[in-house]
């Protein structure tokens, strides 16, 4: 008897990887999964702590994918070893801060390592040609499998009659017939075959995984590099861009303030990283102070925090603040007018 063989799947969290998975399961191949923690992730803690986020599910959809896989899913975290893919694109960014063929190429490098060193014998992804304007092209897919070293060990089930036969198929480990032709943007087929394997529930088909593709979130991390004076984070600096407003009056200081209950509860965790403050006499946002902040500093944001709170209308504010000692005290502010907040000021 044949020792069985076995592949390794990225799984993202989203439809495609599901399906690619599934479609090499469904050919007697043992699958596991793998998944790259960089810290960019849309999913995870922001659906737990936005309002707007109530009729999401409150899960991890990788280890979601991988339950309704019924398959092992081994989550590797590479944050640090992710920072020189974003700082230093060899390929450049997409049209925001998203190095994605670097990435790719970083992810399935990883995986290929991980493939070596657990006795596994190929590595499928999800990707599909014409679906991502960077990393998923006719042109760009073969750079991944060179530059990540994987070649044709690489095997994308949903895409796989539109490119050369890879090893696994020309051994006869994969039946080339049963994969799929699947191209361009529409997930109208990914759909249809995911209603074929009995899949009713997954994640939004369209939807990204990663913030850095993001116009919003890209410009207050290149906002942070500018203000500390160099391309570097870490990862309270990451979770932190993804909540609250973030202003900048002044060059040399920002505030976060929370937009609702879930994120000031969320914040209140960095409070003894950050300044913060809070409206005293009436009900308002938890606010940190990011940056080094003086008295005149500290009587502006207490006027800004004031003007997101109930007290906005108020002639008098009174607000709080805390070091990150604990050590608090009060003073009194006037909220500024909407006309007061200037549109520079917000990142």
């Amino acid at each position: 008897m044949t020792q069985p063989r076995k592949a390794v799947a990225l799984i993202s969290g989203g439809l495609d990887s599901m399906l690619a998975a599934k479609a090499v399961m469904e050919q007697g191949i043992h699958v596991e999964g793998i998944n790259f923690f960089t810290g960019f992730c849309v999913e995870g803690h922001t659906h737990a702590i936005r309002k707007k986020d109530t009729e999401k599910p409150k899960r991890n959809n990788s280890l979601w994918v991988a339950e309704q896989l019924g398959i092992k899913l081994h989550i590797i975290d590479i944050i640090e070893e992710y920072k020189q893919v974003l700082l230093n694109p060899k390929h450049g960014y997409g049209a925001n801060l998203n190095p994605c063929l670097d990435c790719k190429i970083f992810m399935v490098n990883k995986a290929k390592q991980w493939m070596l060193e657990q006795g596994f014998d190929f590595i499928i992804t999800g990707e599909v040609i014409g679906q991502r304007p960077m990393s998923q092209r006719k042109r760009t897919m073969p750079i991944v499998a060179v530059e990540s070293g994987a070649d044709d060990l690489l095997v994308r089930p949903l895409c796989a009659q539109n490119l050369p036969a890879t090893l696994p198929e020309r051994n006869g480990w994969l039946d080339r017939a049963k994969l799929f032709d699947f191209s361009g943007r529409s997930r109208k087929p990914q759909m249809a075959l995911a209603k074929d394997f009995g899949f009713s529930d997954y994640a939004q088909p369209a939807g990204g995984c990663c913030f850095l593709t993001d116009a919003n979130y890209s410009k207050k991390l290149v906002d942070l590099w500018q203000a500390r004076g160099e391309r570097d984070y870490e990862l309270d600096d990451v979770m932190l861009l993804k909540v609250g407003r973030h202003i900048r009056p002044r060059p040399h200081y920002k505030l976060i303030v929370a937009r609702e209950d879930g994120e000031s509860r969320f914040m209140s965790g960095y409070k003894n990283d950050f300044i913060s403050m809070h409206c005293a006499s009436h009900r308002g946002p938890l606010v940190l102070i990011d940056g080094t902040a003086n008295e005149d500093d500290l009587l502006l944001a207490g006027q800004i925090a004031a003007r997101y709170g109930q007290g906005r209308e108020a002639e008098q504010v009174e607000v709080t603040i805390r070091d990150t000692q604990g050590a608090e005290r009060n003073i009194v502010v006037k909220p500024l007018m909407a006309e007061q907040m200037r549109e520079e000021w917000f990142v």
